[in-house]
């Protein structure tokens, strides 16, 4: 694990983890870099959602934005940006004791990723709440005019 932080990364930054959307995501494969079973990945999580989520619950989290995965053959907005997320104190406890591991963090993001507002408003539990989201959507470049 030493060899894996990398000896050129500051200090500051050694304790934390790198998580990106890629291992979260149900839509890829192993081998496309998912790294929680499919049952329990989300459907393109993006670094904000992640970086909202780890946030929220309290860890210290960073997201570098242009960053990509290695394996992410598309370049679109969407699929870039890496979270950095501050696993363990410099004593080498975990700053949160529900999440000792860099695994238990993926499963809570994916699981709280779907519950997030952005994601339920876009999937809307009624039909009403849906037409008004695509309607406002239609109707805003024009009515200006």
């Amino acid at each position: 694990a030493a060899a894996a932080a990398g000896v050129s990364s500051p200090a500051d930054k050694e304790r934390f983890i790198c998580i990106y959307p890629a291992y979260l995501n149900n839509k890829k494969t192993i081998a496309e870099g998912r790294r929680i079973p499919i049952d329990k990945a989300v459907e393109n999580p993006t670094s904000t959602e992640i970086q909202d989520v780890c946030a929220a619950v309290g860890f210290n989290v960073l997201l570098e934005k242009n960053k990509m995965y290695p394996r992410e053959w598309n370049r679109d907005v969407q699929y870039r940006g890496r979270v950095r997320i501050q696993l363990k104190q410099d004593d080498g406890n975990p700053c949160l004791p529900q999440f000792p591991t860099r695994k238990s963090v993926m499963l809570y993001a994916a699981e709280t990723i779907p519950k997030l507002k952005t994601r339920t408003q876009k999937m809307g539990g009624s039909d009403q709440s849906l037409q008004q989201g695509e309607g406002g959507k239609k109707g805003k470049g024009k009515k200006k005019k």
